[in-house]
């Protein structure tokens, strides 16, 4: 239906619409379309977003494969590494314990060369071997987070200092309780959270292959 000006009546209005009601129909519309676009940019922006994170966890995340699964054969890569002059500790462990790492820095960045162990006991804690070849008492420090020590203890024989922070809890993290002793040339560090049995273990191992030099 028209008006005589041929003109299209609305039928809410029942007459034609005003110059200035068309335009505010139309820009009406153009601002819905403009809503409805931008929910839809919104929901498209957020889809993608959750598949680039999926892809990041399928990517990044790794089965939880216990640490003992990779095993180094330690004793095999001292002897290997022919490192001239020095002993390195490859103590004799009961197969009860593994290792999951075993290298050697020559000349770090504090100028001593380390040779490094991790050993795994039988309860799956970690101690930390760690060699430092003409060490000197900083080194010692830094391998310790500057803490001092809390005492002395004799195992088998040997004098070593003792670096206890259980008591810290969760703070103290790998290095809650350590040994330090000095044979010759090179400070041993045992670093780690194993019980004082499988301290003494290490321990006693590292000091019988060091007599025998």
């Amino acid at each position: 239906m028209t008006d005589p000006d041929g003109r299209p009546i609305v039928a809410e209005l029942g007459r034609p619409e005003t110059p200035e009601e068309t335009w505010a129909r139309k820009d009406a519309a153009r601002t819905a379309r403009r809503q409805h676009q931008t929910a839809f940019n919104l929901v498209i922006a957020l889809i993608a977003s959750l598949a680039v994170v999926l892809v990041l966890v399928l990517v990044v995340v790794r089965p939880n494969t216990p640490v003992a699964d990779r095993t180094v054969d330690y004793r095999q890569v001292a002897a290997q590494a022919q490192v001239s002059g020095v002993t390195l500790a490859a103590p004799a462990l009961p197969d009860s314990y593994t290792a999951n790492r075993a290298d050697y820095a020559d000349k770090g960045a504090d100028g001593v060369s380390v040779w490094t162990v991790g050993l795994l006991t039988p309860d799956k804690q970690y101690i930390a071997l760690r060699q430092g070849v003409s060490a000197n008492a900083s080194w010692v420090a830094n391998q310790l987070d500057q803490k001092p020590s809390t005492g002395t203890t004799t195992i088998a024989g040997t004098k070593w200092t003792v670096y206890d922070r259980r008591d810290e809890g969760q703070d103290a993290g790998n290095d809650a309780y350590a040994l330090v002793h000095t044979f010759g040339r090179s400070t041993i560090v045992l670093a780690g959270t194993a019980d004082d049995s499988s301290f003494r273990t290490v321990a006693t191992a590292v000091a019988e292959q060091f007599a025998d030099q």
